[in-house]
């Protein structure tokens, strides 16, 4: 079997699966999957946003407290 089938038969197998667990059809599931790269775009963003919390943690502290509140 060439490998691109084979490749095609895991995705539409792991788009089936997701499906059924969501409960929504496989073509819904591979249509609302990410894009390429958008994954690794998400994460720098998250780990950018984090360390700049880490960085300005004690000027948001000064202008806010430090009472944390839960949403």
């Amino acid at each position: 079997m060439p490998r691109a089938q084979l490749n095609s038969r895991v995705v539409q197998a792991v788009a089936d699966e997701a499906a059924r667990r969501r409960r929504v059809t496989a073509t819904r599931t591979l249509a609302e999957r990410p894009e390429p790269g958008t994954v690794d775009a998400g994460r720098a963003f998250v780990e950018a946003a984090a360390d700049f919390m880490q960085r300005y943690e004690s000027v948001f502290a000064e202008e806010f407290g430090t009472e944390r509140v839960a949403r």
